[in-house]
């Protein structure tokens, strides 16, 4: 059956794409769809933020005028009557309007509750003041400092909307300076645990006690590091003893020096050999020469046979194992972990110390 050749006509007559019509070998990351706000709520939103900060700011000038230390700056500056002009006329109305604002918020609150509930916004109804906590008591007279929270929330939703609120320099400044009290509180937790936690271990009960605990619970730790060192270290040193060119040959010839030393500084043994006539002195040599060799070979045979892999590994495991349960009733043991915590806590300590702050490039702003 004769095969068509409408496919390779088709691929011969199809065109080549030119280079302006080649897909891209990486094409660009794709950027999120940054959500369109709701104009109406974009105005409200806006038309809160001036209104809270209005009313913080005047709340703020009312309490400074209000106060003691105004009045002694009036004095000073000679200008107590126009203080006292504004104590008595301007002081109830702003309070009034101060009220007022507050009604509104209440109200506000309410309304956006009642919405909350109707769209379902939340997964129970009553969750709503739980969730805008700041705002419930904000409403409070002497709680009207919280209402900055929401300037706050409102100012910071507006940014991730794409709205510069504040100029950057600003905003970068405001991080900077959030990140130095975050850090200066933290380092200062930190410090002050490290210094009762060097108290208790100056105590002899609660030392002995972490100590007892610390290895009790780590013993099967300490085991398994023993072991990895003395398989690394001390096992191919021993293993290099049964090597003819290395510490065996010095080990053997030595034991083998010995045996000819002793065969030939026994008396006995030479008063019995010059008893043979003529081959006494021979044989006399010729045993000092064996028994180098003996010596020699018996000190090959005994590495070849302690020396094995396998029973040279059962052997770190047993160390290993017998160091894993160590006595901590150990006064050089105590000394030990108390100057190893010691040297520890220190550079933790210097580390912490350490202004993070400083280092950063805010600085030059």
């Amino acid at each position: 059956m004769p095969v068509s050749s409408t496919p390779s006509s088709q691929l011969n007559t199809a065109p080549v794409p030119n280079q302006s019509t080649r897909l891209p070998d990486h094409p660009p990351p794709s950027r999120p769809n940054r959500p369109k706000p709701n104009r109406a709520k974009l105005a409200y939103d806006i038309v809160m933020i001036v209104a809270i900060s209005i009313d913080l700011l005047l709340i703020s000038i009312d309490a400074i005028l209000m106060s003691n230390f105004s009045s002694h700056v009036a004095e000073w500056l000679r200008i107590s009557e126009a203080l006292l002009w504004y104590q008595n006329t301007l002081h109830d109305p702003l309070r009034t309007a101060g009220g007022f604002f507050t009604i509104f918020l209440i109200a506000e609150l309410l309304l956006r509750w009642a919405i909350a509930i109707k769209d379902n916004v939340y997964y129970r109804w009553f969750f709503f003041p739980f969730v805008h906590w700041y705002e419930v008591l904000g409403c409070f007279p002497q709680l009207r400092a919280l209402r900055l929270f929401r300037a706050v929330i409102i100012g910071r939703r507006l940014y991730q909307l794409g709205y510069q609120v504040l100029p950057q320099p600003w905003i970068n400044r405001i991080k900077f300076y959030i990140d130095l009290l975050l850090e200066e509180l933290s380092d200062r937790v930190i410090l002050t645990t490290i210094q009762n936690f060097r108290q208790q271990l100056t105590n002899p009960e609660t030392h002995k006690s972490f100590i007892e605990s610390t290895i009790a619970r780590n013993r099967r730790e300490i085991e398994a590091a023993v072991l990895s060192v003395l398989r690394t270290e001390l096992v191919p040193k021993l293993q290099a003893l049964t090597a003819a060119s290395g510490g065996g040959s010095i080990l053997a010839r030595e034991m083998g020096g010995a045996i000819e030393e002793g065969l030939a500084n026994t008396p006995e043994l030479r008063r019995y050999l010059r008893m043979i006539p003529i081959a006494g002195s021979l044989i006399e040599s010729q045993l000092q020469h064996v028994g180098h060799n003996i010596g020699e070979n018996v000190v090959y045979a005994l590495n070849k046979r302690l020396l094995d892999p396998e029973r040279l590994d059962e052997l770190m495991v047993a160390i290993a194992s017998g160091i894993a349960q160590i006595d901590t009733d150990n006064s050089a043991l105590d000394t030990l972990v108390s100057s190893i915590i010691d040297d520890s806590l220190t550079e933790f300590e210097a580390q912490v110390k350490v202004q993070q702050w400083k280092h950063q490039d805010m600085l030059n702003l």
